[in-house]
Order: structure tokens, then C-alpha cells, then sequence
């Protein structure tokens, strides 16, 4: 409502409506709300947007990278061509050998049937033998091998083992490596001792097999390879009067040298 005033000369000034209504207040304010909801823009969205976007650009770097190392692994591989290590047994030095056979149960009572088996024979063995290997790396770059294992068997039955550390071995180079092999008085029985029995004191012949697995893996740029298996199997013959060496033959992954 407009009000009209007096001054003290006599004129009139023309004061503007008053404020002072609560409706009209409640509907300025009520205006003004719309008027800020109307330009106001929830920040969410554009935060939301710009945090995808981190992500796909973290994948996409990622994702180049691992290309990118696979690509140097690659070329790598075949400019060196690995190929596997060659680990051949070149010598075997008998240092004993002993037989030492057992005479049956004389407490046993024989059996008066003809047709029989006699009674159960057996015998003990005593071997000391040093082995030397060869170690052969034919490639372009280092091999690292890991602990060898190696088991001496007569007919199937394992008499003695031997290990040998882990070792590195440079590029074109040729290491060798000794394993020692100890028995002390391993029992056999029945027919196993009886062959070895035989086989010593008729033949003069001890046939034993040296079995193991050789585990390397190939250095290139300080980076191992997957581990490659060399399995070891050879065939010896041993000679108990001459307590020496008389045949040797080696096999590797199913290959003879």
C-alpha cells in the first residue's frame, strides 16, 4: 500500500509500499528459491564422469605396457633361440664294492620234499662310487640350475642317493660336477640277492642305473625363464673283482648318446 507524507514545508513525498507483509515475503522468498533451484547443477555427475575416465586411462596405460613387455619378451626369445642344457655322466670311479652273501636260517628245518624251494638266501651290498658330470650350455645366454637328485638302483630296487647344489653357469661353457654315492650294507632278499650273487661271482658283473632330473632354467636380462626338466638315465657296469668301471650308456629325455 502506498503512504503518503508531510514534511515540515508542505510537500508530499511518496513513500514505496511496505515490505511488511508476511504473504508477500513468503512468495519473494518462495520465487527466489525457484530462481536458485532453476541454475543449480548437482556437482555428481561431472564428478562421476571425470573418475571413468581416470579409469579407462589407467587400463589403456596398463594395457600398453603389458604389450609392450611381451613384445620386448618375444623378440628377446627369438633372437637368443634357447635351447636345453646338455648334462652327460663322463665318468665313474669306483672307490669299493663290496657282496657279502648271507647263508639261510640254520635254525630252519629242511624240507624233505624234493620239489621244494630252498630256503630264502640273502645278501648285502656296499658301494662307494664318484660320478662325474658334464654340464654343456649351448646357448647365448646364462642357465641357472637348481638342486640335482640322483638314485642308484640295482633291478628296480633304489640303493643310494646323491644331490648336487644349484649352480649358475655362464653362456658357451662347459661345467663339471661331481656327485659321491655311498651304500652301507643294503639288504637284498631272495631272488634280488641271488641275482646279485650270481652276477658278481659268476659274470663279474654288477649292472646298476643312475637315474635323476636336472632342473634349469635360462638367465636372460636378469629374468628366469620357465624351468626346462633334463632327465638323467644311464646304465653302468661295474666289475666287483676289478672294482672298476666296464660299460657305460646314457640317456636324455628318451635320447641316447
Amino acid at each position: 500500500m502506498t503512504t503518503r507524507a508531510t514534511n515540515g514545508n508542505g510537500e508530499r513525498r511518496v513513500q514505496p509500499p511496505s515490505s511488511s507483509n508476511p504473504r508477500q515475503q513468503h512468495h519473494q522468498q518462495h520465487h527466489q528459491q525457484q530462481q536458485h533451484h532453476q541454475h543449480y547443477y548437482p556437482p555428481s555427475s561431472s564428478s562421476s564422469a571425470s573418475f571413468k575416465g581416470c579409469c579407462c586411462c589407467l587400463f589403456l596405460l596398463f594395457s600398453f605396457l603389458a604389450l609392450l613387455i611381451l613384445a620386448v619378451v618375444l623378440v628377446v626369445v627369438l633372437a637368443v633361440k634357447p635351447k636345453k642344457p646338455q648334462f652327460d655322466l663322463q665318468q665313474v670311479g669306483v672307490q669299493y664294492m663290496g657282496i657279502s652273501a648271507s647263508p639261510p636260517n640254520p635254525t630252519a628245518t629242511p624240507s624233505t620234499d624234493p620239489s621244494s624251494p630252498p630256503p630264502p638266501q640273502t645278501a648285502s651290498l656296499s658301494l662307494n662310487i664318484r660320478m662325474l658330470f658334464s654340464a654343456v650350455n649351448p646357448n647365448k645366454v646364462g642357465i641357472k640350475y637348481g638342486e640335482s637328485r640322483f638314485t642308484v638302483m640295482y633291478r628296480g630296487i633304489p640303493l643310494g642317493k646323491a644331490s648336487v647344489p644349484g649352480f649358475y653357469q655362464e653362456a658357451h661353457s662347459v661345467r663339471q660336477v661331481v656327485a659321491n654315492i655311498a651304500v652301507d650294507r643294503v639288504n637284498l632278499l631272495q631272488a634280488n640277492a641271488a641275482d646279485l650273487i650270481r652276477d658278481a661271482s659268476l659274470n663279474d658283473r654288477v649292472e646298476l642305473r643312475v637315474l635323476g632330473d636336472v632342473g634349469a632354467k635360462i638367465r636372460v636380462l636378469n629374468f628366469d625363464s620357465p624351468g626346462v626338466q633334463v632327465s638323467v638315465d644311464c646304465a653302468i657296469v661295474i666289475s666287483p673283482r676289478k672294482q672298476s668301471l666296464t660299460y657305460k650308456q646314457c640317456g636324455f629325455d628318451g635320447l641316447s648318446v
